[in-house]
């Protein structure tokens, strides 16, 4: 019995002890489960995760639909006003450059001139008659039409030195960059003066509002002609220095070769009476002194022919690739007896290198030659607007191709040497670039 007792007693305690146990394990791995459970349950369902993540991404695409939207809208208003504020803003950065159509055909800045003094005096007329600014309908102020008058008078009065002011001040800030926002800035002063005088129907009149817009146009034209009448006196005198200069060179000529004559003839005497050694030398001397002076003599002849010769000069294609980049080249003039100087003179301080010769052509007519090259590049032009700039973009290949059609026997020389540019780029060690655009707010995002 006790031996019974025993053994199950034992059976029991190990029953209870594997029960423990079990449990035990059961419930920390049930832990374990509810802790993987809270930590990947975001990734447990994919489809549930995914269409999550769809949602929040459509929202998100909804929000930038809606800021493209609102960005393209608030730039169409940016862009507006900006252009309201160059109308009166003189500003370059402001004002918005289109090209110019010259309305007027005058020979010479002084025509321009009597043609803005004959239109101001029009509009004096229009004042004196009352017919500038009127009132299109009589009022009565208090039953009485002389009052009306009057306070029509006032208000026309006030609106004429308003709009004359702001055609003024149109007029005197007009630039080569501004016309049309100047022209603009007549117009919307018209057109605030005509609403705020609405009710009493006080209006300015067509004809003073087009001779005002003249007047603004004849302005402009008579500034560029005689920046153009300056820049054609600033090549004469130009031209006018060179002659001097030619006439200068052939004046120092022929003193050289008189002087070399004067030598020789002294040495030539001296020889008549020398013998020996002394003789010896003096020959040498006479032999020297004739190289001398027959050089001098065929400067002077030169000097004396380019001096007499009024068209003939040089010919050349420089180019200054540090300065305008590639395939820019001048294409100019001299008459100077030693054409290098014009070309020195070139490349002085006012640009940061100096100009590289490709071609040197002489020729009895050099205006009709520069001409003619001039007219066979005229689509390469760098300056569409002033041709007295006679820079062309165009490969020397081309240049070279030209030349040789007119001169077969031009040296061309192809390789610029570009010295001060190619050593000031090796110093940096960095690869000299053009200016960066001027950084602008994009139209849309």
């Amino acid at each position: 019995m006790n031996t019974d007792i025993t053994t199950w007693s034992l059976e029991a305690y190990l029953f209870f002890s594997i029960s423990v146990a079990l449990l035990i394990f059961l419930i920390t791995r049930m832990l374990k489960l509810a802790e993987y459970k809270k930590k990947y349950s975001p990734l447990i369902d994919k489809d549930t995760e995914l269409k999550k993540l769809t949602n929040a991404s459509e929202k998100e695409q909804v929000k930038i639909t809606e800021l493209q939207a609102s960005y393209s809208e608030k730039f169409k208003t940016y862009e507006r006003l900006k252009e309201e504020v160059g109308i009166f803003n003189d500003q370059i950065e402001f004002a918005k450059v289109s090209f110019y159509e010259p309305h007027f055909d005058f020979d010479s800045s002084e025509d321009f001139k009597l043609k803005i003094k004959e239109v101001r005096d029009r509009q004096k007329i229009l004042i004196s008659d009352k017919t500038a600014i009127e009132a299109l309908v009589a009022i009565e102020v208090g039953n009485s039409k002389a009052k009306g008058r009057q306070l029509l008078n006032k208000q026309i009065r006030l609106s004429l030195r308003a709009f004359n002011n702001e055609c003024d001040a149109a007029i005197g800030n007009i630039r080569w960059n501004n016309v049309e926002q100047m022209q603009k800035r007549i117009e919307r002063s018209r057109e605030a003066l005509d609403k705020l005088n609405e009710s009493l129907s006080v209006v300015i009149s067509d004809e003073f509002y087009e001779l005002k817009i003249k007047e603004l146009l004849l302005s402009h034209e008579y500034r560029e002609s005689k920046q153009a009448e300056k820049e054609k006196s600033s090549e004469l005198k130009r031209l006018q220095r060179e002659e001097q200069k030619l006439l200068k060179d052939a004046e120092n000529a022929n003193k050289e070769e008189s002087k070399y004559q004067k030598l020789l003839d002294a040495a030539q005497k001296q020889a008549e009476k020398a013998a020996g050694e002394k003789l010896e030398a003096l020959k040498s001397e006479i032999a020297q002194l004739g190289l001398s002076l027959a050089e001098a003599k065929e400067n002077s002849e030169r000097a004396l022919s380019m001096a007499q010769k009024t068209r003939a000069g040089h010919i050349y294609i420089i180019s200054n690739r540090g300065s305008f980049g590639e395939d820019v080249i001048k294409i100019g003039m001299t008459r100077r007896l030693d054409p290098i100087d014009r070309i020195k003179e070139l490349g002085d301080a006012s640009v940061p290198f100096t100009f590289d010769l490709h071609a040197l052509i002489y020729t009895e007519d050099a205006p009709a030659l520069e001409g003619q090259l001039h007219d066979i590049f005229d689509e390469y032009r760098v300056n569409l607007v002033n041709n007295r700039k006679e820079f062309f973009r165009v490969p020397l290949s081309k240049v070279h191709a030209e030349i040789k059609k007119i001169n077969e026997g031009v040296d061309f020389i192809f390789d610029a040497e570009a010295r001060e540019y190619k050593e000031s780029v090796a110093r940096s060690g960095l690869t000299l670039k053009s200016n960066s655009e001027v950084d602008r707010l994009p139209s849309n995002i």
